[in-house]
């Protein structure tokens, strides 16, 4: 019976690849999108449900090694499901003002998160490309929805052809690993890596490849115009799940393929692409007026505080780079989604931050909501982001890396200046004339309250008496 328990190791993604086939027929036969949409939302719901339950079951492999279930890949595809829900949940009321709301969008959404469930679970290079491709093309019809518009075509076309030129690097990346140790499974390299010209010219390549999906510098180009012109719901799914599921993937690469050893030891790779992108992304972020464009540097910036964990090395660090993960969907989810509500209403351009003076007043839920994922993303405590980059960074310190640490630290301050520019237009700037906000959908309302009251519960829950999650990731290193 291993069928049965390849099937369970890889139950979330079956799931959902039932639900976004069936969103497909149901879309092929004319059926509502709402149908779909619901369908959707029960489709990431059972899915998340399973991974929740696999967090405190077994590890292993499956599929003849070429997918790890448990541990790591268990809560990878628990940040993945849920930054996804999350996601689809806010997306209907937005896109129906923009004459988008299809069920086809929703199945490319529970298509590409089969792909970032299939990448954040691979224990072979094959099974990374699959997930990666799988993820990417369905990323890449999602950026183009906008079809009036030039910047949605600039983004669709740009996110396209540079990621069809990093993918290049990619395939090539591990066709020299393979021609190097003849395996292309994780465990399988590792035993056999060695630190000769063709293993590290292909671990090179590869590594290439994945700064490039997670939009590090000097491979970030693409990103701030292709979150501008993507729809903003989906530019959140973007800039989460997606990121999230390359991240997981480059864990089980550097823990799995590239141990330790002098074949193994890319920190000073991953130091310097940590520092570039860091102060690259928030100097940059310094300079913007588009609120979405400022969003995009920043995710730029967040993703080296990220790679600041990965530098480390040690299991604090990997396991540092999980939580960030987990709080840097629920707060950007929740950024993203304010601008999505502001954005649906008509008359000003709303992702340009001069439109947002006064706002704080006119709807003062929303003014709160975007105010409490501000603070986290700057770091500020007692919110998430703060525990977040007080992970990483504490990994870098006691790793040695103690420059790393100071660097990222300065960075994360500077940030602050963009973070904080938004809310005193919100609340210290006179509106540029008078207007109604529509209300929005009770769904839609009460997932951003509940994306706030987890922001600031699990900025305090470290010392809660009930604490727990940091344990339980930590516990995926004990090895």
């Amino acid at each position: 019976m291993d069928y049965l328990h390849d099937l369970s190791a890889f139950l979330p993604g079956i799931i959902v690849t039932v639900a976004g086939l069936t969103a497909l027929l149901l879309e092929a036969f004319k059926k509502g999108a709402d149908q779909i949409y619901y369908l959707s939302i029960g489709g990431l719901l059972v899915a998340l449900a399973v991974a929740i339950n696999s967090l405190f079951g077994e590890t292993g492999t499956a599929f003849t090694g070429m997918i790890v279930y448990g541990g790591v890949a268990a809560f990878g595809s628990v940040i993945i499901l849920l930054g996804s829900l999350f996601c689809v949940i806010v997306s209907k009321d937005y896109l129906q003002d923009i004459d988008l709301h299809s069920g086809e969008v929703y199945a490319m959404i529970l298509l590409s998160v089969v792909g970032m469930l299939g990448l954040a679970a691979a224990n072979d290079l094959i099974t990374f490309f699959l997930g990666l491709e799988t993820m990417s093309i369905c990323l890449y019809v999602m950026a183009g929805l906008i079809k009036n518009e030039k910047t949605g075509a600039e983004a669709a076309l740009k996110y396209f052809l540079l990621g069809a030129f990093a993918t290049g690097f990619l395939l090539y990346g591990i066709a020299l690993i393979y021609g190097a140790t003849g395996h292309t499974n994780l465990d399988e390299i590792a035993a056999v890596a060695e630190a000769s010209p063709l293993f590290l010219a292909g671990s090179a390549l590869l590594l290439v490849g994945i700064f490039f999906k997670i939009g590090a510098v000097p491979f970030h180009m693409w990103t701030p115009d292709v979150y501008q012109g993507t729809p903003t719901t989906l530019t959140a799914f973007m800039a989460t799940a997606a990121k999230s599921a390359t991240f997981i993937a480059f864990v089980l690469i550097l823990t799995r393929m590239l141990p330790g050893t002098e074949a193994g030891d890319w920190t000073n790779v991953l130091q310097v692409v940590a520092i570039l992108t860091m102060v690259v992304g928030n100097l940059i972020a310094l300079a913007q007026d588009n609120v979405k464009r400022m969003l995009a540097y920043s995710s730029i910036a967040h993703a080296g505080y990220l790679l600041v964990g990965l530098a480390a090395g040690t299991a604090e660090g990997y396991a540092g780079v999980l939580y960030y993960l987990f709080a840097y969907t629920i707060m950007n989810v929740g950024a993203f989604t304010v601008i999505a509500y502001y954005e649906r209403n008509k008359g000003l351009d709303f992702t340009q931050i001069e439109s947002f003076a006064g706002l704080g007043f006119k709807f003062p839920l929303m003014g709160v909501l975007l105010t409490i994922f501000l603070f986290s993303l700057v770091g500020i405590p007692p919110f998430v982001g703060f525990v977040g980059k007080y992970y990483v960074f504490a990994a870098a310190v006691n790793a040695g890396l103690i420059p790393l640490a100071i660097i990222g630290v300065l960075a994360s301050a500077a940030s602050a200046y963009y973070y904080l520019r938004v809310m005193v237009y919100l609340y210290f700037k006179d509106a540029h004339k008078e207007y109604t906000l529509k209300t929005p959908g009770a769904l839609f309302k009460y997932t951003l309250i509940l994306l706030a009251v987890m922001t600031v519960y699990y900025g305090i829950e470290p010392v809660l008496p009930i604490s727990g999650l940091m344990e339980l990731i930590s516990s995926y290193y004990t090895i």
